[in-house]
């Protein structure tokens, strides 16, 4: 599923490279991981426009269904995760994980 979300927020298509490193993978365990996308229907190989030698990864479209329906059922849960908070108490919330992010180390 990381996998899948990745390829969705992604810009473009990604090296199975980048996409291990944006899932926190390594390179072997990526190459796995798109092998199961692949036989699974949700992602495909593409050569790379800038060097032939290489390919990169995309989402069918079965794939960007699924990363899309994913993240719609994670909007769902967050949004009831949320209700009890007074409108202070979201503030606050948005505040510490903004100043987490700000400071998680890269």
């Amino acid at each position: 599923m990381r996998m899948l979300e990745a390829l969705a927020s992604a810009p473009e298509p990604l090296s199975v490279s980048a996409l291990g490193q944006a899932i926190g993978v390594d390179q072997p365990r990526a190459s796995r991981l798109v092998q199961q996308g692949v036989q699974g229907g949700f992602v495909r190989r593409e050569a790379d426009p800038d060097d032939a030698r290489r390919t990169r990864i995309a989402l069918t479209d079965e794939g960007r269904r699924l990363a899309r329906g994913l993240r719609g059922e994670r909007r769902e849960l967050l949004t009831q995760a949320l209700a009890p908070f007074t409108d202070d108490e979201r503030t606050e919330l948005a505040r510490l994980l903004t100043k987490l992010a700000d400071n998680w180390p890269r």
